[in-house]
């Protein structure tokens, strides 16, 4: 079967290509911009257009029959390649019908790690101890890590962990054998309409899983009558994983109980403590400086919590996601910040907007913070990168928060 990927080099459809080209499909795909993900797929063999024109899904098309045209939910229904592959003909399809036909051709069980923060690194550490315990396992998560590749497919694995994302009710597409849900906080507002419409997803998720662990502190009432579902609370956090951040505490305990339900009883503490991390989760850059892809209020205290473990002074430079998202949660910018020493708060990154809304401006964003007395709004430009390289050689961490453009400006910054 052969299988052409329309925004390759994303986070969701990099690690699908990868484990298409690893169960033995043919693969090749386009992005607009070469990245991380690109460039690794190029090591192993798939064929990667930069552009999107639809020229190189002609050309493909041409050369061999294409089956399936997989692309992004962001995908607009005018897009050169979409328009052009529904033109010949092709099967279009979002990534999770291509992943849940992989699973179940292959007779895997589906462990699907989903929640509003926290579902990257206990996906990654889930991985990692599997891989130390020297478990097969075939895997999909959405970030690149540093002890493998974003998405693999094992033929000798009995277990497939999912990333699964709760945007576009993603998630909604699967039936999981055991699912764990790591947190549960109102976010995707272009998807789920209201709060109660969010939750209601996650408790379907639920339904349609066979097993659930979860923290009876998110939404606790969601599980109700779901005889399925095991709950951890607080105390159940294991004090022996001597991690920093006390979320992640709570990701490698609610991992290591996975683990344990599916009947590996091996010790893992040590496993979980030398997890080595993932791209963009507090992800350390250079001396003093970090980068990481949170962008919600709950994400920010919890990420200023481990920041402030590690350093009495933290410098916190803050990037927003989504003009639409801001709109929701404007009203919820208030003392996550009271662990930062200073904040230097960026313009919203702009995506998949309602041209409806008006731009909220930094000033609009930080008008409620009223217990940090050091704030700035900032661009980027010298100014602020001079200010970055003075906190840290006053020993300060710096701390760079964002799902936009933050993390690459702050690496070609580095590179120079």
């Amino acid at each position: 079967m052969n299988i052409y990927f329309s925004g390759i080099g994303g986070v969701g459809i990099g690690p699908l290509a990868e484990i298409a080209h690893d169960t033995g499909y043919e693969v090749a795909g386009s992005d607009l911009e070469e990245s991380l993900v690109t460039k690794q797929l190029r090591q192993n063999g798939i064929k990667i257009n930069i552009g999107q024109d639809g020229s190189f899904l002609q050309s493909q098309y041409n050369t061999k029959t294409i089956d399936w045209f997989v692309h992004t939910a962001a995908l607009p229904s005018n897009h050169p390649e979409l328009v052009l592959a529904q033109k010949l003909g092709i099967r279009t399809a979002k990534r999770d019908e291509l992943l849940a036909k992989i699973i179940d051709d292959k007779g895997l069980k589906l462990i699907a790690v989903a929640g509003t923060h926290g579902k990257t690194t206990t996906t990654g550490m889930l991985i990692w101890a599997f891989l130390q315990l020297k478990i097969p396992i075939s895997y999909s998560i959405g970030t690149t890590i540093n002890f493998g590749p974003s998405g693999k497919f094992n033929p000798a694995s009995q277990y497939f962990i999912y990333e699964c994302d709760e945007f576009d009710r993603n998630f909604l597409n699967f039936k999981p054998y055991l699912s764990i849900i790591t947190s549960i906080d109102y976010d995707h507002p272009d998807t789920y309409k209201t709060a109660d419409d969010y939750l209601d997803a996650f408790r379907q998720f639920s339904s349609n899983s066979d097993q659930v662990i979860a923290w009876d502190d998110q939404h606790e009432e969601i599980f109700d009558d779901l005889i399925h579902v095991s709950l951890l609370n607080i105390l159940d956090i294991n004090t022996n994983i001597k991690i920093a951040g006390l979320h992640n505490r709570r990701n490698a305990t609610i991992a290591q109980t996975a683990i344990r339900q599916l009947g590996f009883i091996e010790k893992t503490d040590d496993i979980f403590m030398n997890f080595p991390g993932t791209d963009r989760r507090f992800e350390k850059l250079s001396p003093n400086l970090y980068s990481d892809y949170g962008h919600h209020p709950v994400e920010i205290a919890a990420t200023l919590q481990l920041a402030r473990e590690l350093s009495d002074h933290v410098v916190l430079v803050y990037q927003p996601h989504q003009n639409i998202r801001q709109h929701e949660i404007r009203d919820q910018y208030i003392d996550q910040f009271e662990l930062a020493d200073e904040i230097y708060w960026l313009p919203t990154y702009l995506s998949r907007e309602d041209s409806n809304l008006p731009i909220l401006q930094p000033s609009e964003l930080i008008k409620n913070i009223t217990n940090i007395s050091d704030i700035h709004i900032a661009n980027f430009n010298d100014e602020l990168w001079n200010t970055i390289k003075n906190a840290q050689s006053e020993g300060k961490l710096v701390l760079c928060m964002g799902a936009g453009k933050i993390d690459g400006w702050l690496r070609e910054r580095l590179a120079i």
